[in-house]
């Protein structure tokens, strides 16, 4: 049995961890809402995020050694969300086809909304000057959500279902990168095809 100051210590952890969390949220989306207002014109600084979130230098540097490290944390619950977003919607379908068309419509639909896109552009912008050794790679989007794919890949016979699923999402998150900076949203027909030449991926 623990005595009174291991209890006492365990609560104090407890209660300071849950204060933790909430600083990194509200920084989180605190830089999230800066890059949107700067857009693709100006990078924030540390002082706009933190004045945003109502926080100060020190609650920052606790958690992120530099601003690199808060955008590349941007970028992977960025893609954690629209990772949940994809399986849920993906989920709906009860065919390897349907959770493949659901994944390319909820990928494109970054670009359908007018804030959205906005804010998706300018943290991708954001994320494209990261410093080397902040992410194990270039930051995309692709290797988080192209796992989703493999299992619809699978089930229509794929040989190699890994690499099917890594094609479908570099293509196709490489066409909503063109529809994000072309500032323009991708049609019905589009969207379509997008869905069918993913589709063909497996059917070759």
């Amino acid at each position: 049995m623990t005595d009174i100051a291991s209890r006492i210590a365990a609560r104090a952890l407890a209660d300071r961890g849950a204060a933790y969390e909430s600083e990194v949220r509200r920084l989180i989306d605190a830089g999230i809402e800066v890059m949107r207002r700067c857009g693709t014109e100006s990078r924030p600084r540390v002082a706009d995020i933190v004045a945003a979130a109502g926080l100060s230098n020190e609650a920052f540097y606790r958690h992120f050694p530099s601003k690199d490290a808060l955008v590349a944390a941007i970028l992977e619950d960025g893609a954690e969300r629209l990772g949940s977003y994809l399986a849920h919607q993906m989920g709906k379908e009860s065919t390897p086809e349907g959770r493949i068309r659901r994944w390319v419509e909820g990928v494109l639909s970054q670009a359908t909304d007018d804030d959205i896109a906005a804010t998706t552009l300018a943290v991708m912008w954001n994320g494209g000057s990261l410093s080397q050794g902040i992410t194990s790679g270039p930051p995309t989007a692709s290797g988080p959500l192209a796992p989703l794919l493999r299992a619809p890949f699978a089930a229509l016979g794929s040989v190699d279902p890994d690499l099917d699923a890594s094609l479908a999402a570099h293509a196709t998150i490489g066409k909503l990168n063109d529809y994000l900076w072309h500032r323009t949203r991708p049609s019905d027909a589009e969207i379509a095809h997008i869905v069918e030449f993913c589709l063909a991926i497996v059917r070759r």
